[in-house]
């Protein structure tokens, strides 16, 4: 049964702050017996490296209601009785509709949302006050079946280096589950389709060089034993977990920074709500440093011109998007050969 509630406390840039925490035992992740309080203590312990990452961002929260294994929704305005130190930002979405949108902007806030049952914060990829100019490059990895953690791995380095020749420098981290989240900043002087544009002018190279490892279809049925780069990720409220996020998993993965020389050892097994505040403790933040020196992608654009010109157009866009300029029939390729 669960206990009654407790206080903790959480350091952070306006002094100690006090966040209640109510049922701090209840067990959100059964196989390991990681508890509501745990996710808490875990936030407060990486909560300034989880600031740094995720925050001044529009995010949403992934929340459940009892545990990983209970039914999950998705929250972006601003819970009711949210302290007055949370705040939230308009964010314009697809459908052109303007809302609210909930701003992480110290630990605190973040352990509020864990005792708002979240488990997984998704933020965006741009600030708060310029929500519609991204000033991060995402590409999401994603090992499809027959393929895991280490195919994705080889891609990313490839990757790497294809982003290099761009003019931006890649940071990577675990998705938390079998794949690999590669970002670069960049200066925020492109709205979304730029971006992802730039994004899919450089998975198309990465194909181009790797064709037997990676695929840019967006239907499973092309895909094959490869590593899906998936473009769509880039698009307006579309979001991948926040570096330092738990994951909604058997064993509480988080999505964890690496530095480049710790991917070919590495096991995203290895990274989890009870593993990563140690890390951080004995080797730090490797994304300490990620908006240092934020790129451009106009070399990356100068790529999607050249494509365009090559006869490769618009990719499709997730279903739930208005339809676009340019964009293929969003029909499954094989529904499509039968009529």
């Amino acid at each position: 049964m669960a206990s009654d509630a407790m206080m903790v406390q959480v350091p952070g840039p306006h002094g100690q702050r006090e966040i209640r925490v109510s049922s701090p035992s209840r067990v959100l992740w059964p196989e390991q017996g990681i508890t509501k309080l745990q996710l808490a203590e875990y936030m407060i312990a990486v909560g300034e490296a989880f600031v740094l990452a995720n925050g001044d961002r529009p995010v949403s929260l992934q929340r459940f209601s009892a545990g990983i294994d209970g039914e999950a929704f998705f929250s972006k305005n601003p819970p009711k009785g949210a302290p007055d130190f949370v705040r939230s930002v308009p964010v314009v979405y697809p459908s052109g509709r303007s809302h609210p949108q909930l701003v992480i902007d110290e630990p605190a806030a973040a352990v509020w949302a864990v005792q708002m049952n979240t488990i997984t914060f998704h933020p965006w990829p741009s600030r708060a006050e310029d929500s519609d100019n991204p000033d991060q490059f995402r590409i999401d990895l994603d090992p499809q079946p027959g393929t895991d953690f280490r195919d994705a791995s080889k891609v990313a380095v490839e990757l790497r280096a294809v982003m290099a020749e761009a003019g931006l420098t890649a940071f990577i981290k675990t998705s938390g589950n079998r794949g690999i989240h590669v970002f670069a900043p960049i200066v925020p002087d492109h709205e979304f389709l730029d971006v992802r544009h730039a994004v899919i002018a450089a998975a198309r190279e990465l194909e181009r060089r790797m064709p037997s490892e990676v695929t840019t279809s967006w239907w499973k049925e092309e895909r094959g034993e490869k590593v899906f780069v998936d473009y769509n990720q880039a698009n307006r409220d579309r979001t991948m977990a926040g570096a330092y996020s738990a994951r909604p998993l058997p064993l509480a993965p988080v999505s964890t920074p690496l530095e480049w020389s710790e991917l070919d050892a590495a096991d995203p097994r290895d990274f989890t709500v009870l593993t990563v505040p140690g890390r951080l403790t004995s080797v730090g933040d490797p994304w300490e440093h990620f908006a240092n020196d934020p790129g451009d992608i106009s070399t990356l654009l100068e790529w999607w011109e050249r494509d365009l010109g090559d006869g490769l157009g618009e990719l499709p866009f997730p279903p739930d998007f208005p339809k676009m300029p340019g964009e293929p029939p969003r029909v499954q390729p094989s529904r499509a050969k039968k009529r």
